[in-house]
């Protein structure tokens, strides 16, 4: 089976999923085959949350407990080099260019060196962000990773599917109908949004303006009941709209 079939089942099997800790078992099933082992994704807290409250925005967890115990305790989410990266980048990212390509100190230095305790030595993280704006940090981890450019990019897109599969369950909507009608100017732009075009690039190639590229994804994302532009791509393709 290819990289696209294999891509094309996973998210099959995370759309069935009716749990966020479903959600969870499954995307570790998927990553773990790379050394991913650990999943950490959540809504970004607003500087000087209590740390009590920081559980509160964790969405999909499977860290080692004691870990996480930790990183709560001692704030270490305001000197995490791999979540300053994540505010810096819009874009997937291992854990070691976080380190190589920011200006380290001893804080930071303390929670990967702590991470490193709980054999989270390496990892994938990327922000994505919703319809409504909310941005979500995800972080998945283990003690060596291996993968190729491609498998890199289906870990990506699978990830990002899984955390809007789990962003629908908690806000406990009725279940997406399985056929939906979208405009052929919906699956043009849907197309290109798949190869990386952005919205202006998209009214250029298609001639039309870049408003109205941008409200023809939005529409095909709320058809879709995808919660950002990468789901909506991926169950596009799910679908086989494109």
């Amino acid at each position: 089976m290819g990289h696209f079939d294999r891509t094309l089942a996973y998210i099959g099997e995370l759309q069935q999923a009716q749990t966020a800790g479903a959600v969870c078992e499954k995307l570790l099933d998927v990553t773990s085959a790379f050394g991913l082992t650990a999943l950490m994704a959540g809504t970004v807290p607003k500087p000087g949350t209590p740390t009590g409250r920081q559980k509160d925005h964790v969405l999909l967890c499977d860290w080692p407990v004691e870990w996480l115990e930790r990183y709560v305790a001692r704030n270490y989410i305001d000197h995490d080099p791999v979540v300053t990266r994540m505010k810096q980048l819009q874009a997937p990212f291992q854990w070691r260019d976080a380190t190589e390509e920011i200006r380290i100190d001893r804080s930071s230095e303390a929670v990967m060196g702590d991470a490193g305790e709980f054999k989270l030595k390496d990892g994938l993280a990327f922000p994505l962000v919703t319809l409504d704006g909310q941005i979500v940090m995800v972080s998945l981890g283990g003690e060596q990773i291996e993968m190729s450019g491609v498998e890199f990019g289906m870990v990506s897109l699978v990830a990002t599917y899984a955390i809007g599969r789990a962003m629908q369950l908690q806000s406990v909507q009725e279940p997406t109908v399985e056929h939906v009608e979208l405009t052929p100017r919906e699956r043009e732009c849907l197309q290109w949004a798949a190869v990386g075009k952005s919205e202006w690039e998209i009214s250029q190639i298609l001639g039309i303006s870049e408003h109205t590229s941008e409200k023809h994804l939005l529409n095909a994302k709320f058809k879709l009941g995808a919660v950002n532009r990468v789901q909506a791509v991926a169950e596009a393709i799910r679908r086989g709209y494109i």
